[in-house]
């Protein structure tokens, strides 16, 4: 450790280390082999001294983790600040604390639609798995199955009205939310924040507020007019973590984001988003 800290402060050859270390020019050799076969310090240079050629030696991360000894697995886990702040509180100290709504599958509520939403929910929960060390199953719940002590929980929502009937109940409460328009006989997003009607079936939002349930509690949203705008909002969210942080292009304070899917490799499949709003 102490060759690594004054290697640290200025890259050396093991012959500078030992005057500074005060120690036998041998032992450090010794030790810097060892450090440099464990790829914990490396080569940074060559320089011709009195005849002779030194190898000048650096740290090759300022940071190491390492296992003590065997025991309990360890959870490879890669966490972004960003991603993190984002997450919260819906994900805390490597546990899922929320409850994850989608709409069934079967014709229900007063649209007596059958949601085919649901399936961007595991985009999702691929994303959410990397922060998550353990929870408790199941980790979703059908819209039709949610009752009044879940709606007390962190709620994440997939799907829009027609679809989610929890969507459903906040709806016109959102700053960007679902109308219908009777003349056209069709769900429209609308934005009171930017004013603007957005009705392609690839557009959709990402949303997060505080509980209109629990006022110690936050709501995500993820919805479009279809699969598909429903399906970007989840890829924004995703992909382009960062952006959603910036909270709408109206209004920051509020993060929410209107999104329109794109195909950027042309093979049918919407893989990535435009911010709209």
């Amino acid at each position: 450790l102490r060759i690594i800290q004054e290697l640290g402060k200025e890259p050396s050859c093991p012959m500078d280390v030992a005057r500074r270390l005060k120690e036998h020019e041998q032992k450090i050799y010794y030790h810097i082999r060892k450090l440099e076969q464990l790829g914990l310090i490396k080569v940074e240079r060559v320089e011709k001294r009195v005849g002779a050629v030194a190898k000048i030696y650096s740290p090759a991360s300022s940071v190491v983790s390492f296992k003590l000894f065997e025991g309990e697995n360890i959870k490879n886990t890669k966490t972004r600040i960003t991603e993190l702040k984002l997450l919260r509180p819906f994900v805390q100290d490597g546990k899922l604390n929320s409850v994850i709504v989608v709409g069934s599958p079967d014709p229900h509520g007063k649209y007596k639609c059958a949601s085919s939403d649901g399936c961007c929910g595991i985009d999702l929960a691929m994303f959410l798995g990397q922060f998550v060390n353990e929870s408790v199953f199941p980790y979703y719940k059908l819209d039709t199955e949610v009752r009044d002590d879940d709606l007390k929980k962190n709620l994440i929502l997939i799907g829009g009205p027609k679809s989610n009937i929890i969507t459903e109940r906040i709806s016109k409460k959102l700053p960007v939310y679902f109308d219908y328009f009777e003349e056209l006989r069709e769900w429209n997003i609308v934005s009171s924040l930017s004013k603007t009607i957005y009705r392609d079936q690839h557009e959709g939002f990402v949303i997060k507020i505080q509980s209109l349930f629990n006022d110690e509690r936050d709501i995500l949203v993820f919805a479009g007019k279809g699969f598909k705008g429903t399906k970007a909002a989840v890829i924004a969210f995703i992909k382009h973590p960062r952006e959603v942080m910036k909270g709408n292009s109206v209004d920051p304070n509020v993060i929410a984001k209107v999104v329109r899917g794109v195909d950027i490799d042309s093979d049918g499949i919407v893989d990535d988003v435009e911010f709209l709003e």
